[in-house]
């Protein structure tokens, strides 16, 4: 375990490590200034002898699992767990008495928690006086599973360490907290200073300050120049420490002085720091390495840092009014917080907004992000009451399985829309060199969105459409759309818009055209889409949009309307706009085509055209169903279970074939721990019409070899064999191909719906497994999809509902229904053995014959490669 920075619940910074040997002067210290009554509740007596007695014997303990937190280099707290039997260890806390109430606590039994499931350790107990509340309340909110009882004033607990839902749930939401603590100098500073503004006027930094200034800090401000006592009307200092410190300190001066620059501004007291200036990872090994030292820098004093290579920081709280960027005008006020990897990306977004009318409240320049991420972000904006959208243009993920629980709990709370750059290989080395990011695939990446609730946009076009609508519309009950306009045409081609975004132009009920019928103006236009008719006037309008929204036949309504000579637009959306207001639960999104001006419209959503305003529909309805899908928690995971696969992972890779590839009845053991038994037995060939004779006929014989991955092109498999002959002479056949002597699978011969199931592991994403109809139909049908484990069944049947494939699982043309429960939870199992085995490097169950009565892995192919467990407690990115 390394060294692990994290954040106090007060959102100052510490750090957690396994003890050493060198923390005996510091460990000690800890103890001797530890109050008589935090010494009498860790040790049932007030006296230090104990705690120096047990200081020294944690010390020369080779079998104590011990963690120390610390702040800069003082030690402020120990954990320990010693061992009680092979799946139990008893735990202990000390935190420094100022401390105390900071969340160390939780923290070190949460890493704690995290080494024992790494050594397959199921349980912690712990003693602990009735009167300690607050130890009790640390185990009692961590969220794992807990068993108390009580006897003489002390408390016996004991804990389970699987991180159930319920555990990271907790977790995340101390670290949403935390969060918002640590970046409030950031994201809402009282005080500014700004480090690079010249006296003449010109550069970066003099526009940053420009901009602070005009669009109305309502803090103080103060510029930092080595030679001048104002610059820009701005008082200004030689160094920070000569005045008042700052909250945030702006650095947008040349890459060489950018380390200085920062120390002097934690020298003077701030505690949050935007680093403009450019020259870091972006340009290569050395940039890199600086970067490196500026963001350990940052964090060896407790600093969260923006950038480097960023467009700055806005914050549009009208307590704050906050513009620290070049380029950026303020927009106006709203619920909107957006945060981009890409200053010119971000510029490009804030301008569509801007034309679009949607209102932002916060917009971070991600930069490189040695320091503060979109992980950070999304947990400061969870509990923000004046956030109510987000929107993110990413190009890397650094730590992709946060992002995916993050975005998953804010999804499930509010609205997020991304658009993530460089999923092309042009795209990437373009990201690549601007931002030094490495975008992930786009296979992986969408399945991470998508599985999160995150609304997946194209570009900043889509996402400006996007977001315009979640943030002046409700989120629509359904996919059923009204479409009214004013040409027929328009209206067709707009139902024809609506199929391809996912939304249901269904025809009206008869009660409902006649009532349509009786508003359109000489047209026969009254089913669904509407024709009102070229001549029809606003009101006419109007009463039609009112008649169709009071209908309950449609959960939103378009609107497309063209100008012309007889008509009156402007008028309509006036009209159109008392409409809606009566109908809060309906999204109503309106096109004028043909109108002079093209800006937003004060009671009517507008888009630019049909098209972007169905889609940007069609992707909230989508969003809408995911919120209102609520799956159950699937079972808790079993450290034990998990240690005792990875040990026998790591054996079978010291055995393994070419590249990792394990034989295929060595890896059955490895399967059937979560659940995936294989079909068939594994033999000498010479053995095999003994072993179809008693499994039954017809069979299949293949070739059992770790150094033969695709059989088939080899010719080395028999499938319907009807005897025990038919098996020998296929048996020998596989052997004379071989050119030895070899095990083989045999196999009964299942009928059902060939389907596969694979995991692959992405270098940044982790874990994949894809789901998808199997057999040869894997490649050529392109009917797949991905998801990130571990996960639920009833996710799994989610995805496949989404493919293709689906009809032949649910009962095609009459067949009977398959037993897709069955294959959810194997799905659900492998997800978890790629979690807890990461030595699995790749997968593949192809194909799983699914059948009216279960499921059969007909192939199994396993390929092993040397991991890293994934069990990562709480703590800051690595810089």
């Amino acid at each position: 375990m390394t060294t692990a920075e994290v954040l106090l619940s007060d959102g100052g910074l510490a750090q957690i490590r396994p003890l050493e040997r060198r923390d005996g002067p510091g460990l000690h210290a800890l103890h001797e200034s530890a109050s008589s009554d935090a010494l009498r509740l860790r040790f049932f007596s007030g006296g230090p002898r104990a705690a120096r007695m047990y200081v020294d014997r944690v010390l020369g303990s080779s079998d104590t699992m011990a963690l120390v937190a610390l702040v800069g280099e003082r030690v402020v707290a120990l954990a320990t767990a010693e061992p009680v039997d092979a799946l139990t260890y008893e735990v202990a806390f000390l935190v420094a008495d100022d401390l105390a109430g900071h969340g160390l606590g939780t923290l070190l039994l949460e890493h704690l928690a995290a080494r024992a499931r790494d050594r397959g350790i199921r349980r912690f107990v712990a003693l602990v006086l009735s009167e300690n509340h607050r130890m009790l309340d640390v185990f009692a909110r961590a969220g794992f599973t807990l068993a108390r009882t009580s006897s003489h004033g002390e408390c016996e607990l004991t804990m389970d360490t699987a991180v159930t839902p319920a555990v990271q749930e907790a977790a995340d939401l101390r670290e949403f907290t935390s969060e918002a603590r640590s970046l409030r100098p950031l994201l809402a500073p009282r005080s500014v200073a700004v480090y690079g503004a010249r006296r003449d006027g010109t550069g970066i930094g003099a526009a940053v300050l420009s901009a602070v200034r005009r669009d109305g800090f309502t803090g103080e401000v103060v510029a930092i120049h080595p030679r001048a006592d104002v610059v820009g009307d701005v008082p200004a200092r030689g160094a920070l420490a000569e005045g008042a410190p700052v909250d945030l300190a702006i650095i947008a001066v040349p890459v060489a002085g950018v380390l200085d620059a920062l120390e002097d501004a934690i020298a003077g007291g701030a505690r949050g720091a935007v680093v403009i200036s450019s020259g870091f990872g972006e340009m290569g090994a050395d940039g890199t390495r600086l970067q490196q030292e500026l963001g350990r820098t940052a964090r060896r004093h407790g600093v969260r840092l923006v950038g480097p290579n960023c467009l700055g920081v806005l914050d549009n709280a009208p307590d704050v009014r906050l513009n620290a960027t070049f380029g950026l005008r303020a927009p106006g006020p709203g619920g909107l917080a957006v945060a981009s990897q890409s200053g010119g990306v971000g510029i490009a977004l804030m301008d569509l907004l801007a034309h679009d009318g949607v209102g932002v409240r916060t917009f971070v320049s991600l930069g490189n992000k040695v320091d503060v991420s979109g992980n950070d972000l999304l947990a400061a904006w969870y509990d923000d009451p004046e956030v109510s959208c987000a929107a993110l243009y990413l190009e890397s993920f650094g730590n992709a399985r946060k992002f995916a629980r993050f975005a998953r709990r804010f999804s499930q709370r509010k609205p997020l829309v991304a658009v993530v750059g460089g999923r092309s290989a042009g795209g990437r080395r373009a990201g690549s060199s601007h931002t030094a990011a490495a975008a992930s695939p786009v296979v992986g990446v969408t399945a991470l969105l998508a599985q999160s609730g995150v609304i997946a946009c194209r570009d900043a076009e889509e996402l400006a459409d996007t977001v315009t609508v979640l943030t002046r519309e409700p989120l629509p009950a359904g996919t059923r759309l009204g479409v009214l306009s004013n040409a027929g045409g328009l209206g067709v081609l707009a139902a024809d818009a609506a199929q391809d975004a996912g939304l249901d132009v269904a025809a009206f009920s008869a009660s409902l055209r006649a009532e349509v019928g009786a508003l359109v103006s000489q047209t026969t236009g009254s089913a669904n889409p509407v024709d009102a008719g070229a001549g029809a006037d606003a009101g006419r309008l109007a009463a039609i949009a009112d008649v169709v929204l009071a209908s309950d036949e449609v959960d939103a309504l378009l609107v497309v309307l063209v100008a012309t000579d007889t008509n009156d637009v402007a008028g309509a959306l006036d009209a159109l706009a008392g409409v809606r207001h009566r109908y809060p639960h309906h999204p109503v999104v309106a096109v004028g085509l043909g109108v002079d001006g093209d800006g937003p419209h004060a009671g009517v959503t507008t888009l630019r055209s049909s098209a972007a305003a169905l889609a940007a529909l069609g992707r909230a309805s989508v969003y809408a169903a995911w919120r209102r899908d609520v799956l159950p928690p699937g079972p808790a995971p079993d450290p034990a279970r998990a240690r005792a696969a990875r040990d026998e992972a790591i054996d079978l890779l010291a055995r393994s074939g070419v590249d990792g590839w394990v034989v295929p009845g060595d890896a059955a053991g490895l399967l059937h721990r979560y659940g995936l038994e294989s079909a068939g037995v594994v033999v000498l060939a010479a053995d095999a019409p003994q072993a179809a004779a008693q499994m039954g006929f017809p069979v299949a014989v293949k070739v059992a070899s770790a150094d033969v991955v695709h059989r088939t092109e080899r010719r080395l498999v028999a499938t319907g064999l009807m005897s025990a002959e038919e098996v020998a002479l296929a048996a020998d056949d596989i052997e004379r191909r071989m050119g030895r002597a070899c095990p083989v699978l045999v196999q009964p011969m299942v009928s059902g719906v060939e389907m596969a199931l694979g995991m692959v592991r992405d270098p940044v994403l982790g874990p994949l497994v894809m789901v998808a109809p199997g057999g040869v139909g894997t490649d050529l049908a392109d009917d797949r999809a991905f998801l990130l484990p571990p996960f639920v069944p009833g996710e799994i049947l989610r995805v496949l509902r989404t493919l293709r494939t689906w009809p032949m699982l649910d009962g095609f043309r009459g067949a009977a229904r398959v037993d897709v429960d069955s294959f959810a939870r194997a799905a659900s199992g492998l997800g978890q053995l790629a979690v807890d085995v990461p030595e699995i490097a790749e997968l593949d169950l192809n194909p799983v014959i699914v059948t009216p009565d279960g499921i059969h892995l007909v192939d199994v192919k396993v390929r092993l490669a040397a991991g890293e467990s994934l069990d990562e407690p709480r703590q800051l990115r690595r810089t």
